[in-house]
């Protein structure tokens, strides 16, 4: 039997919540949660959103800070949100899209792996897809792996509850990921994935725009 792997970025995200009095939230999971490499709309399971999935079966976030918790879908013996929204998305977005993606969460946006930028151990990139737009989705790289993901995201909530306003009135001006660019240059996996261009056919929606090409340049440390 494959073990799980290690996942520090989770266990700083929980941590964190705990540490500040975030919300969270969690259910145990499935007694044969989705392995490893197995199919999902025809898709390969990422193999570390698998071991997120092996020790949890639902999970929320600082879900009390309106628009910037983040939920991750459940998938249990009693509930396959997972399997239905991914069911929904193959068919509703993946020609918009352009490229096949697994979603396994999010609050106002969507996130999801892209199977087809796997690196050579499986692990899959993740991006933030916006699916409320008249141009159709805007999609944006967030981490070079799902573990990554959450280790950013917790760094972005530390920020967060230490921003001034915040502490001051419970403003929370800063939005993941667009205030977050000095958090995502960190991870250089996906730095170097958005240097060489590997996110450009789902970015087409996004091209012009120059706060995007601004944002870029930031994490990506290359002048617009």
């Amino acid at each position: 039997m494959e073990l799980p792997l290690a996942l520090p970025g989770l266990d700083r995200l929980m941590g964190l919540c705990q540490r500040l009095n975030l919300r969270l939230e969690t259910l145990p999971p499935a007694r044969e949660p989705p392995r490893a490499g197995s199919s999902l709309e025809g898709l390969p399971f990422d193999p570390v959103l698998a071991s997120v999935y092996a020790r949890l079966g639902y999970a929320a976030f600082a879900t009390e800070l309106i628009g910037i918790g983040w939920i991750l879908d459940r998938s249990d013996d009693q509930v396959h949100e997972l399997e239905e929204n991914n069911k929904r998305w193959r068919e509703k977005w993946w020609e918009e899209l352009g490229e096949p993606v697994i979603v396994f969460g999010g609050d106002i946006y969507t996130y999801a792996t892209v199977p087809g930028l796997a690196d050579q151990w499986g692990r899959q990139p993740v991006v933030e897809v916006n699916t409320q737009e008249f141009d159709g989705p805007h999609v944006l790289p967030v981490a070079s792996n799902v573990d990554r993901f959450f280790d950013s995201y917790s760094r972005y909530l530390e920020a967060l509850v230490a921003d001034s306003r915040y502490q001051e009135s419970g403003e929370k001006e800063l939005i993941f990921p667009w205030d977050a660019a000095d958090i995502l240059a960190r991870d250089e996996p996906l730095v170097e994935l958005m240097r060489s261009g590997r996110f450009d056919s789902l970015m087409k929606n996004m091209k012009e725009s120059n706060a995007t090409r601004r944002w870029f340049a930031k994490v990506t440390g290359h002048p617009e």
